[in-house]
């Protein structure tokens, strides 16, 4: 089985695949963030890295789809392929960060590898509030991300709202954050737990 983590910047995607990755035994897939050589420049020039960046991700993610693929094995993914086509690549767009060149050469290899992968069995998205991003964000103290605008993780949420308000690839988990810590909290975490096996296994299982 292939599972999916969705959400905005800081919503807790990482910490909860480790997690989840552990508990069921699940192969971890993570976002690409440590040796990513467009993240740095990006934040300090996004006009400029925008579409390099973008560029990376998809190729990044759609090999790890194939990856999954192949593998046989039920993998958790931190991210998925089509945040990038649906909320990140749009939004830079639509801020003028992102030619419509670009975005047009982006959205139509998107548009072909799309073509040739399934949708994760379930796809958990995690919601959470732009102060609660904002909290998360300054914790985990990644120097690059100190740029990030307030108005930027806003615009993001919207875009994720929208996206997955008309999500129907798939099985769907929606899980609000901005009250949770699945990292400290026993309970908080069985009953995310709980919720993952009735949408996986059914309620009996």
């Amino acid at each position: 089985m292939h599972i999916a983590i969705a959400g905005n910047i800081g919503s807790g995607k990482t910490t909860l695949t480790g997690i989840l990755a552990k508990h069921f035994n699940w192969e971890p897939h993570y976002e690409d963030v440590e040796t990513n050589p467009y993240l740095n420049s990006f934040y300090e020039d996004m006009q400029r890295w925008s579409f390099n960046l973008q560029i990376y991700f998809l190729n990044s993610r759609f090999r790890q789809i194939i990856n999954i693929r192949e593998s046989g094995k039920t993998v958790i993914q931190d991210r998925t392929i089509y945040e990038d086509a649906h909320i990140f690549a749009p939004n830079l767009h639509a801020m003028g960060l992102m030619t419509t060149r670009d975005f047009d050469n982006y959205k139509s290899l998107f548009d072909l590898m799309n073509s040739f992968i399934k949708p994760p069995d379930l796809l958990v998205y995690l919601r959470a509030e732009v102060p609660t991003l904002v909290r998360q964000i300054q914790k985990r103290g990644r120097e690059y991300e100190n740029s990030i605008r307030i108005d930027y993780l806003t615009r993001l949420n919207e875009r994720y709202e929208a996206w997955i308000s008309t999500y129907e690839s798939g099985k769907l988990l929606i899980v609000d954050v901005d009250d949770k810590d699945f990292a400290s909290n026993s309970s908080d975490l069985e009953q995310f737990i709980e919720n993952i096996n009735a949408e996986l296994f059914g309620l009996f299982k």
